[in-house]
């Protein structure tokens, strides 16, 4: 019989409430609070969507979804908590909840698609030191942005955008932008591009017809990569766009806020039509294949 499995889903977190705002962005500045100006900028984003916080729902249902899909392939076998980079349950309280509870063996699911050292390559740290100071394993997987269901969730999500625009659009593919400080020899943006070529390709678009493209860098002084969603929206000539953010999994403020009002707002000012795909959100299809990569990743773990 195989061994009992923890698996923690990892996500980037978000506030409680209101209140919680403050506190949130004084963690993802490692410590250091936030300017008036800037909590107040944060709390606008968030009253802009209309003064509610998706993501802790979006990840739970995820969480939920992958449960059962684990179920139904190992029945008993594991047992998935969340665990966040930025709110409570942290990371370190889901490895600590799954060691408490006797497993031995963690297999930890970052809830975005491709890999990059500060980003999914922190959580992955995150919890491969606090399984092992409680006399536990982690296994990580790294990245899932060319999972075939995935890219099929996508190329499905694209077609069905694209049917709402003049036959004159572009298809901008978006994910996070990162400092160019870390993206030196980090696989993160080549993993988008290739993401990124798979769905067109699955859809049929011609080289001509795609790009790709960031969104929602940080506020601060040094270079972010780009270009923006913003600006290529701005300078195309096309009398639409389609913005599928195949770096999201989620309807959050990335989403609802820098591309459904910003983004939108830049494309009604530009004149063109606009179109967002949905995102993958409690998709059990995509679920399901996750959790397959989750048992492969324990089978290969236990080899190794």
């Amino acid at each position: 019989m195989s061994e009992p499995l923890g698996v923690v889903v990892m996500a980037y977190g978000t506030p409680s409430s209101p209140d919680d705002v403050e506190r949130y962005y004084t963690d993802i500045r490692r410590g250091r609070p936030p300017s008036p100006e800037q909590l107040a900028d944060l709390e606008h984003r968030y009253e802009a969507i209309g003064g509610t916080f998706p993501l802790r729902e979006r990840t739970e249902a995820q969480r939920v979804t992958l449960q059962r899909a684990l179920d139904d392939r190992a029945p008993g076998r594991c047992r998935v908590v969340l665990g966040q980079k930025h709110s409570a349950p942290f990371i370190e309280d889901g490895a600590a909840q799954l060691v408490d509870e006797g497993l031995e063996t963690i297999v930890g699911l970052v809830l975005a698609p491709h890999f990059s050292a500060p980003s999914v390559g922190e959580y992955q740290r995150r919890l491969a030191d606090a399984a092992t100071a409680r006399g536990a394993r982690a296994i990580g997987i790294e990245s899932w942005h060319l999972l075939p269901e995935y890219v099929t969730f996508l190329a499905g999500a694209v077609t069905d955008a694209r049917a709402t625009l003049p036959d004159d659009h572009t298809v901008l593919f978006t994910a996070h932008s990162l400092p160019e400080r870390v993206l030196q020899d980090d696989p993160y943006p080549d993993q988008l591009r290739a993401g990124a070529a798979a769905v067109a390709d699955a859809c049929g678009l011609p080289e001509s017809g795609w790009s790709v493209g960031w969104q929602s860098a940080g506020a601060t002084p040094e270079p972010w990569r780009g270009p923006d969603v913003v600006e290529l929206i701005r300078g195309l000539d096309t009398a639409g766009v389609c913005v599928c953010p195949h770096g999201f999994v989620a309807d959050h403020l990335e989403v609802r806020y820098d591309l459904d009002i910003v983004a939108a707002d830049a494309a009604a000012d530009a004149g063109k039509a606009f179109a967002r795909t949905r995102v993958l959100n409690d998709d059990a299809t995509v679920l399901g294949a996750l959790a397959d990569q989750v048992l492969a990743a324990a089978d290969r773990g236990a080899t190794a």
